[in-house]
This record gives C-alpha cells, sequence and structure tokens, in this order.
C-alpha cells in the first residue's frame, strides 16, 4: 500500500492496519517451521502448522500492542518492538553492554 492509502486505511477506526513487516511475518514463520520440520524429520498436519503459525502471529500483534501502549500506531510498535529485539540480543552476544 502507498502512504495515501494507507492513511485512508487508517482513518477508519474499525479497521486493524498491520504494517508489513507484521504481516509478511507469516510466511517467514511457516517457512521456518518447515525448516524445523524437515531438519528433524518431522511431519505436521496442516491443523498443526496452522496453530503454530496462528499461536506466533498473536505473540507478534501482542508485542506490537504492548510497546504502542506508550503511545503510537502497530507500525510503531512494530519498530519498537523489532528494535528491541536486536538490541536485545545484541547485548545477550555481548556486542554492546
Amino acid at each position: 500500500t502507498n502512504l495515501e492509502a494507507q492513511e485512508v486505511i487508517r482513518g477508519h477506526p474499525d479497521i486493524i492496519y498491520l504494517p508489513g513487516k507484521a504481516s509478511n511475518a507469516g510466511g517467514v514463520a511457516v517457512s521456518g517451521l518447515e525448516m524445523s520440520q524437515n531438519s528433524q524429520r518431522l511431519t505436521w498436519t496442516e491443523e498443526e502448522v496452522d496453530a503454530k503459525l496462528q499461536e506466533m502471529m498473536e505473540s507478534i500483534y501482542h508485542q506490537m500492542e504492548e510497546v504502542t501502549q506508550s503511545g503510537g500506531t502497530l507500525e510503531k510498535g512494530a519498530n519498537r518492538a523489532g528494535f528491541l529485539k536486536v538490541a536485545t540480543a545484541m547485548k545477550e552476544l555481548g556486542w554492546v553492554s
């Protein structure tokens, strides 16, 4: 969506606008599940994959929502949540103190 379309969508409070990085996470998640399944030589049913994906997407939404409580949109929340994940990983790896 271009910026003009995003503004139109955001103008409707009954529509939840999810940022691209969050909505695209579903495809990335399923690819990760597929790699995990293949490496462990497992076979999951469509329902199992869907349940795992649902859990991941709910977690992503809650992370965005949690950091937007300080003010902002879900898009800002996605950016903040992503930044916090990277910053936490860098600290855990000892790259920053």
